[in-house]
């Protein structure tokens, strides 16, 4: 099958990579050395899956039509790429792979004439140098859309991806969705500081303010109405624990998370961008929950002052000390719930 994958980077290039190596023809868009290291020696995948060097098509757009797309590049980055590629992706399966909550309907608006469906990497991949991919942690990816049951495009389209890595349609997308926003919770604190994601779980204090996001992010969603979807451990029984117990016991949750991770460094995809010195997502992260606790008429300041602090991150160029973050996020600790 001619499979297009736009965007190569951490979640991309391991869909690309393990595409090729069971024998799809696969064509990739990246950009600078990325694409001009893919171009000379093929794009590299090595940890969880094993190692392959795969050797793709690439340029900053696709050139050829597709039968099915991933798009895998940054939730900031979406609509440009979409719109540079729209002319090759009508009337074709196009799989949305992105972290936040709106890159799916952002692709349905842009594409009336595609079929859409979204899909949530629960892998854990590093992509630090140009051309090549690490897989840090296996696990699965799950693709669907809307409330209901797995429209057939996302059956299908699961079909093709798990013979590469394990995939599944799953229904309840929407939960599913904010199951996975409570996952990267787990991602700011280490782009704020610099340590991984296991360093950040581990120190006492920093796991105290990460357990405060998720429970404000939980909040928010069963206020909004969502029934959390079952995925990576989670699922909506536990989540609902996650929001009324105290936090010295819902703690317990992001604990299990840093064990389930294993012992390789996994630095999160919002610090990879900052090493990077591109601009995070973090606005569809624990930005997305600020923006929907605003459609309930109230604050999460717990999400705003991450947020705010990895803009500052970005900004200064430079990671906040550790000293420092605590001071910033105590008094919201110490606020009433």
């Amino acid at each position: 099958m001619r499979i297009g994958v736009i965007g190569a980077g951490a979640i991309g290039g391991a869909v690309a990579a393990l595409l090729d190596r069971v024998g799809h023809l696969v064509e990739v868009t990246a950009r600078g050395e990325h694409l001009a290291a893919i171009r000379r020696d093929g794009l590299r995948l090595d940890g969880g899956w094993g190692e392959h060097t795969a050797r793709v098509d690439a340029a900053e757009t696709l050139q050829s039509t597709p039968e099915l797309v991933f798009l895998c590049t940054k939730a900031q980055d979406a609509r440009a790429a979409i719109e540079e590629n729209a002319h090759l992706l009508r009337g074709i399966t196009v799989v949305v792979v992105q972290n936040g909550l709106a890159g799916l309907r952002q692709a349905s608006e842009l594409l009336p004439d595609s079929d859409c469906v979204g899909a949530l990497a629960l892998y854990a991949s590093s992509y630090l140098s140009p051309g090549r991919i690490t897989v840090t942690t296996t696990a699965n990816t799950y693709l669907g859309a809307g409330d209901g049951p797995p429209p057939a495009s996302a059956v299908a389209a699961a079909g093709v991806l798990d013979a590469a890595m394990p995939a599944f349609a799953v229904a309840n997308f929407t939960g599913a969705q904010w199951t996975k926003l409570i996952v990267n919770q787990v991602n700011a604190m280490p782009a704020i500081t610099g340590l991984s994601v296991q360093q950040t779980l581990g120190d006492r204090a920093l796991r105290a303010i990460v357990t405060a996001s998720m429970q404000e992010a939980t909040r928010v969603g069963f206020d909004r109405g969502i029934r959390y979807g079952s995925i990576q451990g989670l699922d909506d029984r536990i989540l609902r624990f996650v929001a009324r117990a105290p936090r010295w016991a819902a703690q317990i949750v992001p604990l299990l998370m840093r064990r389930r991770m294993g012992a390789t460094p996994n630095p999160g995809s919002t610090l990879q961008s900052i090493r990077r010195g591109q601009r995070s997502e973090i606005d569809y992260l624990n930005g997305a929950v600020v923006a929907e606790a605003a459609e309930l008429g109230r604050a999460a300041p717990v999400n705003a002052a991450l947020t705010a602090l990895v803009h500052e991150v970005e900004h200064a160029g430079a990671f906040v000390p550790r000293p420092v973050v605590l001071d910033r996020l105590r008094p919201l600790l110490q606020a009433p719930r």
